[in-house]
């Protein structure tokens, strides 16, 4: 009896090891540490995380004109040689109306155009109601819910397109497939953007009962045809599944899963993946799965979107956020698309929450990447573009191929660097109000600058160097001031745990941590070069410090640690809010959240390391 048992179980198992080989499984010993907002992975080096928008109700002007502070779901596509993120905006909380749909632009990837409406606010018809709610609609809004941003045709027409939902109350859903229907329009070669049309109704609506025209009647026979194709491809169709009527012949699968994405593996077959890591395989381009989607061994995902694609070097990397929380950002890497082998940073950074609003939940969300024939940026990077806090708009690029590990160490004077070329080994976290970028500083060198005067944000500069327990760090920095803003330097693991900190503090002192007190270097002035050998051994846990020639300190490491793999310039305190015990939704705003502070600038001129 017991040999059958054994039989019967070995049987189990290997069919389940069967199963998952041939489906997207994760097979990798990395998990993320929710209590650190980088769930302490290791970062891809040369990853650029940049806001792109910026809520601010006090101030519409510097945001999107309209000062609507819950922003989320963005899509991306490039085309005409122009990077597109369109997005939804609410007022003030999710599916809260009026909402409205916004398009940002970029030629380059680092200056963004501000935001422009794309979809506007959509007045819903007095006395409309909804099956089994109670509500009626008055003096009403519709609210936008789109899981599917573009679609470039075989023409190279660019469609945009969004899905007007309708939330009757605070708790009503826009994508319960009871909504007025989804809307489209050409994206023009000049920028600009053709009639907005409704591409396909819901049940209950028609020409007759809505604002916009059918797309049939268009005279441009080729955006017809547009439209047209995209409605006979079944993985775009995949894609409307929430929002359109849940019988809706279109779709390919009836079923509750949110937020498709899809991509090729090399033998044709399609693979899906949807929220919380569900996934499934396609063996006719889409038109047909599985009766049912099986979540992706051992992969952590929450009820967050995941992204996935094949990049530039024909491997595969899903982006997502690998916890039951909506941070770190992370990305694993696959060779044939099914098997992913690691875990590594993307964004591990949180700011605050600025504006309270409902459903607000913190963190780097909502990923999306460009989609299969939406565009291939030059540069052969992963661009993806998500939320922060369901507030903000954020793009990162990440390089391929996909690596944690420094090739060799520092060695940057960044004036002698070819132009753009300057950060390609750093990690750089740039908001709006507190940009990393090269300048030139004030004796006219191009410089590794960082700016701050966001009271809720800050500018960090990071650089991976080969893991050391002797290093000796060469630099120079120029502060411009010595009466505000701050800029802390440290010295951490490859879990990002630090060992050494030193601070340029807003009153002109520089000082190191020392355990739980702070002890004084020296004093600094604004405007002056700084050049900071920085020498410490992980064995002694000894560090000695020498400015412009002069030995000005010996300390003992703050925290112990092996190694140490990465150094951080950084213009803000360390971040440990909100953490995994913090209440679910604030309701709250935060003091003065659209003003600035007085502008701090710190000039990195060089950079270089090395053992000793």
């Amino acid at each position: 009896m017991n040999k059958i048992i054994i039989n019967i179980l070995l049987f189990t198992l290997i069919t389940y090891a069967a199963q998952a080989q041939d489906t997207v499984h994760y097979t990798g010993n990395t998990v993320v540490n929710v209590d650190y907002h980088h769930g302490q992975l290791s970062p891809v080096i040369g990853v650029h995380s940049q806001q792109i928008f910026r809520a601010n109700r006090e101030h519409p002007e510097l945001a999107d004109g309209f000062g609507f502070t819950y922003n989320h779901a963005p899509m991306l596509a490039y085309w005409n040689n122009t990077f597109y993120v369109e997005y939804l905006s609410d007022k003030v909380g999710e599916s809260i109306p009026p909402g409205q749909t916004l398009v940002i632009t970029s030629k380059d990837g680092q200056s963004w155009s501000k935001p422009a409406v794309v979809f506007p606010q959509y007045k819903i018809p007095d006395s409309t109601t909804k099956e089994g709610h109670p509500g009626v609609a008055k003096d009403l809004y519709s609210v936008m819910h789109q899981r599917m941003g573009f679609y470039t045709a075989k023409s190279k027409r660019l469609l945009v397109l969004g899905f007007y939902g309708i939330c009757l109350d605070g708790h009503d859903d826009p994508n319960d497939g009871l909504g007025i229907g989804r809307v489209v329009r050409e994206v023009l070669p000049n920028g600009k953007y053709g009639p907005i049309y409704f591409i396909h109704y819901n049940p209950k609506w028609n020409e007759k009962n809505t604002s916009y025209p059918f797309y049939k009647t268009s005279k441009d026979k080729g955006f017809v045809q547009a439209c047209d194709e995209l409605m006979a491809n079944p993985l775009m169709m995949m894609q409307w599944a929430e929002e359109t009527d849940r019988k809706d012949p279109l779709i390919p699968l009836h079923k509750e899963y949110k937020a498709f994405n899809f991509y090729h593996l090399p033998d044709g077959r399609v693979v899906g993946l949807w929220k919380n890591a569900l996934t499934a395989i396609s063996i006719d381009n889409g038109k047909t799965w599985p009766a049912n989607a099986s979540r992706a061994p051992r992969f952590v995902n929450s009820n967050a979107k995941i992204w996935g694609q094949r990049t530039s070097d024909g491997k595969y990397a899903t982006v997502y956020n690998p916890s039951e929380f909506r941070w770190p950002l992370a990305i694993s890497v696959s060779q044939n698309g099914l098997d992913y082998t690691n875990l590594l940073l993307v964004n591990g950074e949180i700011t605050s929450l600025r504006y309270g609003g409902a459903y607000k939940s913190y963190g780097p969300q909502y990923v999306r990447g460009i989609e299969e024939g939406n565009g291939t940026p030059p540069d052969g990077k992963l661009w993806v573009t998500y939320s922060m806090n369901k507030e903000d708009i954020w793009v990162s690029s990440i390089p391929v191929q996909v690596t944690e590990i420094a090739d060799a160490h520092a060695s940057e004077v960044f004036n002698d660097m070819p132009a753009g070329k300057e950060l390609e080994k750093w990690n750089t976290y740039s908001p709006q109000w507190a940009p990393v970028t090269i300048e030139k500083a004030p004796d006219g060198e191009k410089s590794l600058t960082l700016k701050d005067s966001d009271p809720f944000d800050y500018a960090k500069a990071e650089r991976v160097v080969p893991a050391s327990k002797k290093l000796l760090a060469d630099f120079t920095i120029i502060p411009g001031q010595n009466n505000t803003g701050k800029l802390d330097i440290e010295f951490q693991n490859e879990k990002g745990d630090a060992a050494i900190r030193l601070t340029l503090d807003s009153t002109g002192r520089f000082y190191t941590k020392a355990g739980y007190r702070d002890k004084n270097i020296m004093k600094y002035e604004a405007g002056k070069p700084y050049h900071i050998i920085l020498k410490l051994h992980t064995n002694t846990r000894f560090y000695t410090v020498n400015v412009n020639g002069k030995d000005v300190l010996t300390s003992l490491f703050f925290a112990p640690v092996l190694d140490i793999n990465r150094v951080v310039f950084r213009t803000g305190d360390v971040r440990r809010f909100p953490n995994a015990d913090t209440p679910t939704d604030q309701d709250y705003d935060l003091p003065k959240p659209g003003e600035a502070a007085k502008q701090a600038i710190f000039y990195i001129k060089s950079f270089k390391t090395s053992n000793y």
